[in-house]
């Protein structure tokens, strides 16, 4: 039988410094909501080390979502959810509420219209003070990005048009639209950032 779980690289050189940030913005218990949560391989971890909170992750892939439930069922994780379909850019949802939402390194493998749909969805399934964690490169006016950065701007863009770094402020200006206070930056290694939203 075929093995349907994903790897990403990417995984296990940011978990663990995503995972100190989420443990200071995370309530203690609760639901939290993933979105796009790729391979699977950020919850199974996340949930390992915050055993009180339940996970539930989505993706707008099938094959990501097999992969997922196939790490959940090889880790035996009791606090994840199986994995729901969901597109950011469009309703219907398949949660109705969320105690946080994370979201990482997908604004800039999805087109604006999934960043503007985060919000919105983001709004109605939190309640005030819940949050909304990004994570991921982002372009900020003022302050230089590293040649590598955009070099990966410059490809993504080429393989997909509506792809490629976000510009904060852009970000930022949306969130404001949707009802959320000015973010939290944190700066990450490899040149990406933590940024967390609460709703009003």
């Amino acid at each position: 039988m075929i093995d349907p779980r994903l790897h990403s690289p990417a995984v296990a050189r940011n978990r663990d410094a995503i995972l100190e940030v989420l443990r200071r913005i995370l309530p203690t218990r609760g639901l939290v909501l993933e979105i796009g949560s790729g391979s699977g391989e950020h919850a199974v971890h996340f949930a390992a080390a915050l055993p009180r909170v339940t996970f539930q992750p989505s993706d707008i892939d099938p094959n990501a979502r097999a992969s997922i439930d196939a790490w959940t069922a090889k880790k035996r994780r009791q606090n994840i959810h199986p994995a729901v379909a969901l597109d950011a850019t469009r309703p219907p949802r398949p949660v109705c509420r969320a105690d946080a939402i994370l979201c990482i390194d997908m604004l800039h493998v999805a087109p604006w219209a999934a960043t503007e749909g985060l919000f919105y969805q983001a709004y109605d399934l939190l309640q005030p003070g819940g949050a909304l964690y990004l994570y991921g490169p982002f372009l900020r006016e003022g302050v230089q990005t590293a040649e590598g950065k955009l070099a990966f701007d410059a490809r993504l863009r080429a393989h997909n048009p509506e792809w490629g770094l976000r510009d904060l402020a852009a970000v930022e200006a949306t969130a404001r639209a949707n009802d959320f206070f000015a973010p939290e930056i944190v700066e990450m290694p490899g040149d990406n950032l933590s940024v967390t939203f609460r709703r009003f």
